[in-house]
């Protein structure tokens, strides 16, 4: 049994968390965005509404690594009918207010449109509700969507606000125009969204930090990997594999790791991807990547779930900090005989023990 580690996961989730300017310039992006989608004459005839979805909206996003941009996805909820509307003209009804607001700083890309900014990257994700019932629905969800902090936990909060309206919400998923594939496809971001806070909840609030340690070990250790799984895919499969027993972030990080190492062993000997439907809705999240990417992405978390296990079990924080900072990177906090590892307020934070642990019910 490991000893407890609290503090140093603390340190480290607050330094790979977007900082208080990251978080200022998205809430400034999405809400500058909003109010011009509703300022617009010729759009707003046709909206249902709008809210927010993504890892931002999740609390599982990490800071940007490198100088690059952080992101938030504001999705459009339009009553455009499929019968009149094929993917690329609804696209198209977009245009003119891109061209607007965002003139050389938008591009098309297959399922949104993404606009890039000096400090804050968005993407415009436009919907249709498939019947006027579900827009009156999604209509009165998005009236009672209000902004939170970004650390604000919101598990608890309920996004239904009966059980007919919730069965009615379950079954009836949105539409989205994917330009690449020429067709309306089906989209539940609202399901992703009552999934994570679930998983949190049945995880006592570990799921989400350890989503981010391991999107954090991603971006350390995989950026040059061609094919990996990019952060909702990978958000994706973590959550299929975290089981809901963990009782810290570093068990959480341990155990995950190894789950996914066997859950998929099978389907590395294959060639194969895993097929992981998206939540509510029967479309592949690991459509785009290929047998031999995954192959060589589960060899990379084979040797990170030793690693962690290795860190986990000991029982010295001398030894036990080096190898959860070879797994995560300089902003895992060294030990204060270690140099360097300086909590957020200035000095050492007092750390303790060899395991991990972060209070759990909050997003750190």
């Amino acid at each position: 049994m490991t000893l407890p580690l609290p503090s140093y996961f603390t340190d480290f989730l607050q330094k790979i968390r977007p900082t208080p300017a990251q978080r200022a310039d998205m809430i400034r992006g999405h809400s500058l965005l909003r109010e011009r989608l509703q300022a617009d004459a010729a759009l707003v005839p046709g909206f249902v509404g709008m809210f927010l979805q993504g890892s931002y909206k999740r609390r599982t996003a990490v800071r940007p690594k490198d100088g690059t941009c952080a992101d938030v996805d504001l999705v459009v909820v339009t009553r455009m009918k499929e019968s009149e509307f094929t993917p690329e003209r609804a696209m198209k009804c977009f245009e003119p207010f891109l061209r607007r607001h965002y003139a050389g700083k938008y591009r098309q890309q297959g399922r949104s449109f993404g606009i890039e900014m000096s400090t804050v990257e968005m993407d415009l994700v436009v919907t249709a509700a498939p019947t006027e019932a579900e827009a009156g629905i999604y209509s009165d969800l998005v009236k009672r969507e209000r902004q939170p902090r970004f650390d604000e936990d919101l598990s608890d909060e309920p996004l239904l606000k009966s059980d007919e309206e919730e069965e009615i919400w379950r079954m009836h998923p949105l539409r989205i125009p994917d330009s690449d594939a020429g067709a309306w496809q089906s989209t539940h971001p609202l399901a992703q969204l009552r999934w994570t806070n679930q998983k949190n909840a049945r995880t006592s609030g570990h799921f989400v930090n350890v989503v981010k340690a391991l999107k954090w070990w991603r971006l350390v250790h995989l950026e040059e990997l061609p094919g990996r799984p990019k952060s909702y895919p990978l958000e994706h499969l973590l959550g299929d594999c975290c089981p809901d027993d963990v009782t810290s972030v570093a068990e959480g990080v341990v155990r995950t790791l190894e789950v996914f190492q066997q859950r998929y062993a099978a389907h590395v000997a294959a060639d194969q991807v895993p097929y992981s439907p998206d939540r509510g809705v029967d479309q592949n999240v690991m459509a785009r990547i290929s047998g031999e990417d995954f192959t060589k992405f589960h060899a990379r978390v084979s040797a990170a779930a030793k690693l962690a296990r290795r860190a986990f079990e000991s029982q010295d924080t001398q030894a036990a900090v080096p190898v959860w900072r070879e797994l995560f990177g300089e902003k895992f906090p060294n030990t204060p005989e270690g140099g360097g590892g300086s909590s957020p307020s200035g000095g050492f934070t007092r750390h303790q023990g060899g395991g991990g642990s972060v209070g759990p019910g909050r997003f750190a």
